[in-house]
């Protein structure tokens, strides 16, 4: 039946049968039971009423979130206030010399950046998103227990000393250690599901991240379904960014002014109540199973392509290996369309007798489905895509660095005469308020006028989002680079020699540095999460969620490999800043931005969106409805 119109009908009853009697269901928007009517018109005129089933649970919807945003609350204030000041604890409190202190907390770090895959990978294949951050949650909560244990506890405390203070002993050592190892187990259950399993309540049957959604063949920008997730990540970041603001004021000016017990007791008891609470929402949560083990679905299409390796997959014209309607129907799996790119994995789909066993099966290591192959596909497609956000993190990490030590021979009273500083280290805050106030701009404003604009739901694509942040972020740096000349005139101009003398230029002048890195982040970051859950295969979205915090721990380091080769052959960055040309740095970061934006550009360009089959080939009414695990 020729299509020419589609018209949604919301809160109209709906009532279908799949094979086995549903309730009559109701569109709305509190998580409850919803459906869609399809009014389907053809060229005469008839009309088709088409009855999707959404949901039929009461779980989900945003009165989840306080729970799920409680939780994530919680977890950043604990592991950037435990970690903000943590060099503080171990070199004044235990007395670790510098080497010590930092190795420690650099291998905490590097920790912290890998258990994020092992959770991603345990709640995709085995266990599930809830049951994963539960039992994260729990771990963190018994590391920051630790290490207010270690700040409390006066057994656990070196004597108080001024000079040839002695090392921790092998007891104190141990309870700090072992706080910073479950903080770094239980961050891997929490980062990389929270962003996921909240998406998770909202809905998303209908596959608003698919191909359909980014190309804007739904024009529908008021429908429920095509606005909570986008609203979600926005939101999301929003929570980080608060969580991470009120960390390195609030919980480091306790620290450092109450004492160590109180300023890692409060984040351990805000974890501890994260906890109670996130299970206190247990009944209402959305479930969803584990799919199955990621690696095994992708080690299949490899084994069974390069089985296949002598047949060409260019000059084959017979049909691939496909599950049918009423197959797709009883396991519930999501089929894709099939697409041109990576032609060579098309072996894995291309039948031959010696793909069945003796029993008439087929052995899935010889042949897999064309949704297994290009749920390989998408992968390789968005590597590139997300390998770019590399680069933006290691210019943007230089605000922690370089910045600082720019911010430290400044002037920086709020006000002429006021006798209140901003600590260097603080200058942070107005990259986090920056980004806080884009977000919400973004999401109230810029968004709807941008969709009456471009008739895009989101105003933007999530690649178009990225793009903008790139391209702000380059700008950044490069103005990074014309305030560090000015600074450097204006030391020359004070006679300042040393890094110690303040030189009569005020830090507002690096505000714009700042508030530039805080605006792309609001763009790039959260067009790159929503670009990863929303384009990953539904069998590795807690994975491809883990890739965002594994992008930003490449970009640090890749920040570090390239400050000591510039370190080790140039001498742009001398220990005396005023002697250097740290602008010069700045313009290599700057040139490198330029390239990866060039290649970015390249990708987005090539990159196909998903095509979710059921969407495009197979009646609505056919399908599963989406019945989430209790």
């Amino acid at each position: 039946m020729p299509v020419t119109s589609l018209q949604f009908t919301q809160n109209s009853t709906c009532s279908t049968d799949q094979g086995a009697k549903m309730k009559n269901a109701h569109l709305n928007s509190n998580g409850a039971t919803e459906s869609l009517r399809i009014e389907v018109h053809d060229d005469g005129g008839n009309q088709k009423d088409i009855c999707h089933a959404i949901t039929t649970s009461t779980k989900g919807g945003w009165r989840t979130m306080p729970f799920i945003f409680g939780n994530e609350i919680c977890e950043k204030l604990g592991a950037i206030g435990l970690s903000a000041n943590m060099i503080m604890y171990l070199t004044q409190v235990l007395h670790m010399d510098y080497v010590q202190a930092v190795n420690i907390l650099t291998n905490f770090g590097g920790t912290s950046s890998l258990t994020p895959l092992i959770g991603a990978f345990l709640a995709d294949a085995y266990v599930g998103r809830f049951w994963i951050i539960g039992v994260g949650s729990v771990i963190f909560s018994l590391g920051a227990l630790s290490l207010t244990i270690s700040a409390v506890v006066p057994s656990l405390q070196p004597i108080s000393c001024t000079s040839s203070c002695p090392p921790p002993s092998q007891k104190e050592l141990t309870v700090v250690i072992l706080g910073l190892i479950l903080l770094s187990v239980g961050s891997g259950g929490i980062r990389p599901c929270v962003a996921a399993f909240g998406a998770d309540q909202l809905p998303n049957s209908l596959h608003s991240n698919s191909k359909r959604h980014e190309e804007d063949e739904f024009k529908d920008d008021k429908h429920p379904l095509f606005q909570s997730s986008w609203s979600f990540f926005n939101w999301y970041y929003f929570v980080i960014g608060v969580s991470s603001l009120l960390a390195i004021t609030i919980i480091v000016y306790i620290q450092d002014n109450l004492g160590w017990g109180v300023g890692f007791g409060i984040p351990a008891g805000l974890m501890v109540f994260s906890v109670i609470s996130f299970f206190a929402g247990a009944h209402l949560y959305v479930k969803l199973p584990p799919m199955g083990s990621p690696l095994t679905r992708v080690s299949r299409v490899l084994v069974a392509a390069f089985r296949k390796r002598r047949i060409s997959a260019f000059d084959y014209t017979g049909p691939l290996y496909e599950l049918t309607d009423k197959q797709s129907i009883s396991v519930q799996q999501i089929r894709l369309h099939h697409t041109q790119q990576f032609n060579f994995l098309d072996r894995a789909a291309i039948e031959v007798p010696e793909d069945r066993r003796d029993d008439g099966s087929f052995n899935p290591w010889r042949l897999c489905t064309v949704t297994e192959v290009e749920e390989l596909k998408l992968l390789f497609r968005m590597a590139p895509i997300w390998a770019s956000g590399i680069v933006l993190v290691t210019a943007s990490v230089q605000q922690h660095t370089f910045s600082v030590l720019q911010a430290r021979t400044l002037d920086r009273h709020v006000f002429p005469r006021s006798s209140f500083e901003i600590p260097p280290g603080s200058m942070a805050v107005f990259s986090i308020a920056s980004m806080l106030f884009t977000i919400s701009l973004y999401d109230r404003l810029l968004m709807p006028l941008a969709s009456k604009v471009t008739r895009h739901p989101r105003g933007i694509t999530c690649l178009q989002r990225m793009g903008v942040g790139f391209v702000i972020s380059t700008l950044a740096t490069a103005i990074s680079a014309v305030i560090e000349l000015k600074r450097k005139q204006a030391a020359a101009s004070a006679g300042a020699v040393d890094m110690r003398t303040v030189i009569p230029m005020s830090m507002y002048y690096l505000l714009p540095q700042y508030c530039l890195h805080g605006v792309a982040e609001a763009f790039m970051s959260i067009g790159h999460l929503e670009f990863l859950y929303g384009q990953a295969p539904e069998s590795m979205r807690s994975t491809a969620t883990a890739f965002f915090w594994i992008c930003i721990s490449a970009g640090s380091y890749l920040s570090s490999a390239i400050v000591s080769l510039v370190h080790h052959n140039t001498e742009w960055l001398p220990k005396n800043l005023n002697h250097g040309h740290l602008e010069y740095f700045y313009c290599l970061l700057t040139v490198l931005q330029v390239l990866n934006f060039l290649v970015y550009c390249i990708s987005a360009r090539w990159y196909k969106y998903k095509i979710v089959l059921d969407q495009e080939e197979t009646d609505m009414k056919d399908r599963p409805s989406h019945s989430p695990q209790n």
